[in-house]
């Protein structure tokens, strides 16, 4: 979609951002912080983009927190509009609307000019809102690499996928993904009444309690066993994960957990798998483009039907105020789909 507006803010004058001030606990004022910050103009491949709306992630909160980003931008997501362009860019032009997740390596999204490699970004699926399309990118990128990249599935797929942590961001969309282009069984887990009932909504052919003894529970739903497993949940569970899958089964994790026992894999010669969505563009690998095309590629399905947004929760406007909000969300590790921040109510419909 072309869009004839104008940039609210044009290269070289200063335009609204949020950074980071102090590590810890998000009710500091100095977690984040309302700042101004000049618009560059875009080189190379990067595009301009004037944000219309964020998400806030897991890893927003874990970097924010854990001190390692201080007096920096974060936020790895985002919905906007191109306003200028690099003179080695070919994907886009002024006026396009754009979804993408960005760089962990560069500026992030809280800000409402952002400069981004047109490699790393797709054309924001038409039939969303800008709020509706800011809750999806980072957690597309990372089922669809997790499914298609890691676990090789393909439309020709069939068997059984466990998914752990399944209404959360990832695995909202992950069901979705497995169910729209593998014949693939989806057994979610899920525990509260209001996520089991998410999970299902999202396409999950059969819910699992990961409360008490998960392996039990999953049993009862997939007795013949599992032949894949996606997990952001490991830790605890690495042993049901091990006693679940049939031998030559395999293991995709994005997860943070230390001390795993993945000698307990050899037994069943199962297969372990790291995804993390961030290492095409930090490591500035060849094939970056490959998330261009995938975020493309889910446009189409969400503008077919075919697949949703997962978002839950929109705050607004997009500031210091309204993003402490949202982490203070996020950080309870209980809430279902995505939590959005957008510029303004205007801009996310």
């Amino acid at each position: 979609m072309n869009s004839s507006t104008s940039p609210t803010f044009a290269i070289g004058s200063r335009a609204p951002a949020v950074v980071t001030r102090a590590a810890g606990p998000i009710d500091d004022e100095g977690s984040l912080v309302d700042e101004e910050l000049t618009v560059d103009a875009p080189t190379g491949h990067d595009i301009l983009v004037e944000v219309a709306a964020v998400s806030v992630n897991p890893v927003d909160v874990k970097v924010r927190a854990g001190g390692g980003f201080v007096d920096k931008v974060i936020g790895w997501d985002a919905s906007g509009v191109v306003t200028a362009v690099g003179p080695d860019v070919t994907l886009f032009q002024p006026g396009d609307e754009v979804w993408y997740a960005g760089s962990i390596t560069r500026t992030g999204s809280y800000a409402r000019m952002q400069l981004v490699d047109e490699r790393i970004v797709g054309r924001k699926p038409s039939r969303l809102s800008h709020a509706e399309a800011a809750a999806m990118p980072l957690t597309t990128i990372t089922a669809y690499e997790a499914l298609f990249h890691k676990l090789k599935l393909n439309r020709d797929s069939t068997g059984t996928l466990l998914v752990l942590g399944a209404a959360g961001g990832v695995g909202s969309i992950l069901i979705q993904l497995a169910k729209a282009l593998t014949g693939v069984r989806v057994i979610a887990t899920a525990s509260r009444d209001e996520t089991r009932a998410w999970v299902t909504e999202m396409g999950a052919d059969a819910v699992a309690n990961h409360r008490g003894d998960l392996a039990a529970n999953v049993a009862d739903v997939a007795p013949e066993g599992i032949d894949w497993v996606f997990t952001s949940q490991t830790g605890k569970n690495l042993p049901a994960i091990v006693e679940l899958l049939k031998p030559f089964g395999e293991i995709v994790a994005i997860d943070d957990e230390a001390g795993l026992d993945l000698l307990s894999l050899k037994a069943k010669a199962l297969s372990w798998h790291w995804e993390l969505m961030f290492t095409r563009s930090a490591q500035h690998t060849a094939d970056m483009v490959l998330q261009h095309q995938l975020l493309n590629e889910v446009a189409d399905l969400v503008d077919a039907g075919r697949i949703r947004t997962t978002l839950t929760r929109t705050f607004s406007p997009l500031n210091a105020e309204q993003l402490r909000a949202a982490h203070a969300l996020v950080e309870t590790g209980s809430s279902i789909g995505k939590t959005v921040v957008a510029a303004e109510v205007a801009l996310a419909s």
